[in-house]
């Protein structure tokens, strides 16, 4: 049995984590977020008018593999994930919220929320150390990161150079999103709106399967608008896609009761086409869709992958536990 770190607690993550956890190791994970979903998130604001909840992040997945597709339908049969027939015939979300599948994968797994690891260290007998952000150190046999390209980089240039540069080759689009909560609905007939100027995305996401609570939108900036204003401040930034979004709808906005704006730096990943990097000397992994595609399926896949390679190089003898 090894002892294996993960640090990203995405959909690759705990998808390696789920496949090791399986194969009998003890799979710690460290993720900096509040709570499970990464980039597969749920926001709720409360407003005058009641609560409101967005999918800010990833609005919908698709299926092209077959071992992802056995996986959404166990999904779908346990109830945390349905078809969206608005953005497509093979367009599927999370319910009641998009993070509802990543969530059933963090329940079976040991994962510390709100914790960050600020450097990977080397230790003798080819053991790792992650060095955390307010709590003690955790020592490991196998360390596997599991983040976007950029901070994978960052994370890993005094340990894996090579990766590190591999890494930093590989380029994320950054992206605006605004969260607008109304009191009464958006009168436009349909829920999705596909853009190439200022937006690039807007949908009702109260209208996704299961949701609950008030008339609920996500516009999201293209990635070139969202690059070229990625410093701009918020205030703007929420004034200009509200007025993008009404020219859109071709119609006035209802009053808004509540509206919040995020930055995702690293919204849309690059593809490097590895599908996982493993160095079975350094015992160091990567995972994540930028070794794949800019896809939540690239993400899973990518952590089953690494997976994968661990388990084939412990069963070959070329990793073993140190003592």
């Amino acid at each position: 049995m090894m002892r294996i770190g993960i640090v990203g607690g995405g959909i690759a993550g705990l998808a390696c984590a789920e496949e090791l956890t399986r194969l009998g190791h003890a799979v710690l994970l460290f993720d900096k977020g509040r709570g499970p979903g990464g980039r597969m998130s749920t926001r709720r604001i409360q407003t005058s008018a009641g609560e409101a909840y967005f999918d800010h992040g990833a609005q919908y997945f698709t299926v092209r593999d077959d071992s992802f597709r056995r996986q959404v339908t166990a999904w779908v049969s346990e109830g945390v994930v349905a078809v969206w027939p608005s953005a497509g015939s093979d367009a599927y979300v999370g319910v009641p919220a998009m993070n509802a599948p990543v969530r059933l994968i963090a329940d079976g797994q040991t994962v510390q929320w709100g914790m960050q690891v600020m450097q990977i260290e080397a230790l003798e007998g080819r053991r790792w150390r992650l060095v955390l952000d307010g709590s003690d150190a955790v020592d490991v046999d196998i360390v596997v990161v599991a983040t976007p390209s950029e901070q994978a980089s960052d994370l890993l240039v005094s340990v894996a150079p090579d990766f590190s540069a591999q890494a930093r080759t590989v380029v994320s689009a950054p992206c605006w999103t605004l969260m607008l909560a109304f009191a009464e609905a958006v009168a436009v007939p349909q829920d999705c709106w596909r853009g190439e100027d200022i937006i690039g995305w807007a949908a009702r996401n109260s209208a996704k399967p299961g949701r609950i609570g008030l008339e609920s939108w996500v516009v999201q900036a293209s990635p070139g608008w969202s690059r070229l204003h990625v410093e701009a401040e918020p205030v703007w930034i929420t004034t200009v896609l509200k007025e993008a979004l009404s020219n859109m709808l071709a119609i006035p906005l209802p009053p808004v009761v509540g509206e919040i704006c995020h930055r995702w730096r690293f919204a849309r990943s690059g593809a490097d086409g590895s599908g996982a990097l493993f160095d079975r000397n350094r015992r160091i992994g990567l995972c994540g869709d930028w070794l794949l595609g800019p896809r939540v399926e690239a993400a899973w896949l990518s952590g089953k992958a690494l997976a994968e390679q661990i388990r084939l190089d412990e069963g070959s003898g070329l990793i073993e536990p140190v003592p």
